[in-house]
């Protein structure tokens, strides 16, 4: 028999946390299989994207910034979705397993999340990207947090491609160095800028960038 301070617990937490999926809002379930099932990856996927900067690497997504993997994505990032970094975090890791089948990257490599602000950081209890990242850990695959952005660069929704490009120019800075070949992750990639900005950084450092994964593409 369950201990009944455990089944108060859990009520209060969902008045906290409402009990609801992170793709589709559904009660009853954090994660309700139509969801898993819409941001699984499919036999073909990732798709090759060409955003509208090139970061001269080629960039590979799991699928549209649309529906359930947007609002997941968004959940984690700006709603406290912890709970959500791990489904995101399987498809990357089957994402990843395809690349490596596909002979596109091989082992051993290092995944380095793309950059975020420390204030953004702070904000959301620590580097989403980097979490969901850390879910694609295998043997011979290791995550590296080796890019911030640095200070004072504005948040990028809402700008235009020229715009967020201006807006990080300059502003990704090595943290940690990082040697041999190299996958950039980000949930999301829109314009490239910040792409294109993070592989110049990785590859001035000695660092082979060999290609982009994305969880979304706009």
């Amino acid at each position: 028999m369950s201990d009944p301070s455990d089944r108060l617990g859990g009520v209060l937490a969902d008045l906290v946390l409402p009990l609801e999926c992170g793709g589709c809002g559904v009660p009853g379930t954090r994660w309700c299989d139509a969801c898993a099932q819409s941001v699984g990856t499919r036999a073909d996927e990732p798709v090759l994207v060409t955003p509208r900067l090139d970061p001269g690497v080629p960039v590979f997504s799991l699928g549209r910034y649309a529906g359930a993997r947007r609002q997941a994505i968004v959940g984690v990032k700006e709603r406290g979705r912890a709970d959500l970094v791990v489904p995101l975090g399987a498809a990357l890791r089957a994402g990843l397993t395809r690349l490596l089948a596909w002979g596109v990257v091989t082992a051993p490599l290092t995944l380095v999340p793309a950059p975020t602000r420390a204030t953004a950081a702070r904000r959301r209890g620590g580097d989403p990207v980097a979490r969901i990242a850390r879910v694609a850990e295998r043997p011979g695959v290791d995550v590296v947090e080796a890019l911030r952005m640095r200070a004072f660069t504005r948040d990028s929704v809402g700008l235009s491609a020229d715009a967020r490009q201006r807006n990080v120019a300059g502003r990704v800075r090595l943290r940690r160095s990082v040697r041999g070949e190299v996958v950039l992750i980000d949930d999301v990639v829109t314009t490239g800028a910040t792409a294109c900005e993070s592989v110049d950084v990785l590859h001035a450092a000695g660092a082979h960038v060999t290609a982009i994964l994305v969880i979304a593409h706009a």
